[in-house]
């Protein structure tokens, strides 16, 4: 993939990205000391100030000076991004990534909407600034690769910013703003996170408010005549679907996958979804023939590891829709994490329980009562064990006891050059930073705004992104919409998760709208049967299987692991070690693509 926009300021940012930037696009400026091109990016300019625009921002509560044409709208950002950060939240909404430049001042502003919907990366160096939206257009040699960031990679299945792959490279956080000031770099979070209103005490205002609201944020990402949505049978897919049709005067083109392996296909609800709106539907069943076919190529399109599996399929979607003249689709991606819809957070509740028992209570009678003795003769108080070491493990570190480097023990999977080189507290540091930092009062928010980075802007956007893009067509996320968020900021947490019922209003709220079955469907997604296939077919068994091995020599892996995983680990247990045999085999094919002869020990 091409970068979209990139640039750089100063001597040595020049020779840097001179060459690289021919390729990517119109080359916008060319002066001394600096380099700009957009492809993909709308581009406004002054004498003195360069903006270049990716996505659909919104300026609010501005006024520009007597100007006329794109002075209007350069003075405009001007106010907004050199003004105080704190009234940048006033001024700024939409889903967007901005590089704002004023060439003679030598002042470079990088600013990200609330979930990072588009990926900024920037690189200060010795003389000069560089930033693009493709990491790899930032270096004409072979770039360091961090260790750390690889070990992160295996933990998290992909890299949260603000750290990248490579060492000197950083990516800009959701709600930022950074700026690069004649050398001086400073970064701050721009966006509160707290509601704007107050909170709703009646249902049926709270309904009829959500309905407009939806409509609308559709509404906004429709493009005439060629917009299109995915459609996987969830409750938020549909949602977005029925009013994407309820506003089209024709049939809308709406896309899902399949799969035919029990226990992963959802198709028959996504075909159910399409019949209720009278969309004019298409349901590709993957095969391990198209993984084969398509994993290279979409790792090597990659700019940083991505290790989540539903990629692949909804590249295919993506596709589809571009070849029947599509040119934007819309998601239904940020349901879950603004009106809770994930199953972590009721379980997540009933380990809060425990913390509001009394302490003498929890330490004198419970703890004792699960101690070795009592669970040698009373089996079941086993199951209460597990319960109480569970609830005894500070959030958000309890969110990781399923990890697969948590559950296996990094020291059996990696070798230890690896971990001698890398923390391993580190993953566990970063979440701590960002719970720390929460504005969410009650523990239900506080999990679905701390999803708001890690499971969204790090994971499920850039993951919807990268497939969009590789099938070179737009992608808008209607329920992340400013309105929509700053609504749910505005729902008791109880409307959200009511007792351990997952989005009691959402569905509430849409029961007339939505089919009573996937209503109460239980959630799935695009995952991949990814284990079971690379144990049955001969061609991704041997990807697999030499993806692995090309680990184990550049030393990632330990021989050993690589043995039990696929000979007895993968055989046993498909479904829970195919993720971790997936993310594996991309970061190789990742590297293969990117730095084929980088060894660990080189």
């Amino acid at each position: 993939m091409q970068a979209r926009l990139a640039g750089a300021i100063g001597a040595g940012g020049t020779s840097l990205l001179t060459n690289r930037l021919a390729d990517t696009g119109t080359l916008e400026e060319r002066a001394a000391g600096c380099v700009f091109a957009a492809s993909d990016a709308r581009v406004v300019r002054s004498n003195s100030a360069l903006c270049l625009i990716l996505g659909s921002p919104k300026l609010k509560g501005l006024r520009a000076a007597d100007l006329s044409g794109d002075a209007v709208e350069i003075d405009c950002w001007q106010t907004a991004l050199l003004g105080p950060t704190a009234q940048l939240d006033e001024h700024l909404g939409g889903h967007f990534a901005i590089v704002y430049v004023e060439l003679e001042a030598r002042r470079v502003v990088l600013v990200s909407d609330r979930f990072s919907s588009y990926s900024l990366y920037y690189r200060p160096f010795h003389d000069g600034f560089a930033f693009a939206d493709r990491a790899t257009v930032l270096f004409d040699d072979r770039p360091s690769i961090s260790l750390q960031a690889l070990f992160d990679y295996l933990y998290f299945h992909c890299l949260p910013g603000p750290d990248t792959v490579h060492d000197s490279l950083m990516r800009l956080e959701p709600g930022t703003i950074v700026r690069w000031d004649q050398g001086k770099l400073t970064q701050k979070t721009y966006w509160s996170r707290k509601a704007k209103g107050p909170v709703y005490t009646r249902f049926d205002e709270a309904k009829h408010d959500f309905h407009r609201l939806l409509r609308e944020a559709v509404a906004e990402e429709v493009e005439p005549g060629t917009t299109g949505a995915f459609l996987s049978g969830g409750t938020d897919s549909s949602t977005v679907v029925g009013l994407l049709a309820e506003q089209s005067d024709q049939p809308v083109k709406s896309y899902s996958i399949g799969f035919d392996v029990e226990g992963y296909d959802e198709a028959s609800y996504a075909k159910l979804a399409a019949e209720r709106y009278g969309t004019d539907h298409q349901s590709y069943y993957v095969t391990p023939d198209d993984l084969v076919a398509n994993i290279p190529n979409v790792a090597a399109n990659l700019d940083q590891p991505f290790g989540n599996s539903s990629l692949l399929p909804a590249m295919i979607c993506a596709d589809r829709a571009r070849e029947d003249g599509i040119t934007k689709l819309l998601a239904g991606d940020g349901g879950d994490e603004l009106f809770g819809g994930n199953t972590r957070y009721a379980k997540q509740k009933v380990f809060e329980w425990y913390g509001a028992i009394p302490g003498p209570l929890r330490r004198g009678g419970i703890e004792r009562l699960t101690g070795p003795d009592f669970c040698a003769v009373i089996p079941l108080l086993k199951k209460l064990k597990s319960y109480v070491e569970q609830a005894n493990i500070p959030m958000p570190d309890r969110l990781e006891t399923y990890n697969l480097l948590e559950r296996e023990g990094t020291a059996a999977i990696l070798p230890e050059a690896w971990l001698r080189a890398v923390d391993s507290s580190h993953p566990h540091f970063r979440q701590r930073e960002v719970w720390t930092d929460l504005a969410a009062d009650n523990f239900l928010d506080r999990m679905l705004e701390f999803d708001w980075k890690f499971t969204l802007a790090d994971n499920d956007l850039r993951k919807v992104r990268y497939a969009a893009n590789m099938a070179r067509i737009h992608v808008g996320f209607p329920l992340l919409s400013d309105d929509l968020l700053e609504f749910s900021l505005r729902l008791e947490p109880d409307w959200k998760v009511k007792g351990l019922k997952l989005r009691w209003f959402f569905k509430r709220a849409l029961s007339d709208f939505l089919p009573r079955e996937i209503i109460q469907k239980k959630k799935h997604g695009f995952g991949l049967p990814f284990g079971t296939w690379a144990l049955e077919h001969e061609n991704l068994r041997r990807m697999t299987r030499d993806a692995i091995r090309n680990l184990v020599d550049r030393g990632l892996v330990r021989e050993s692991y690589a043995n039990l995983l696929m000979e007895e680990r993968l055989p046993a247990y498909p479904s829970y070690y195919g993720e971790l045999v997936w993310v594996l085999m991309m970061l190789e094919l990742w590297l293969q693509a990117h730095s084929p002869g980088w060894r660990i020990y080189a």
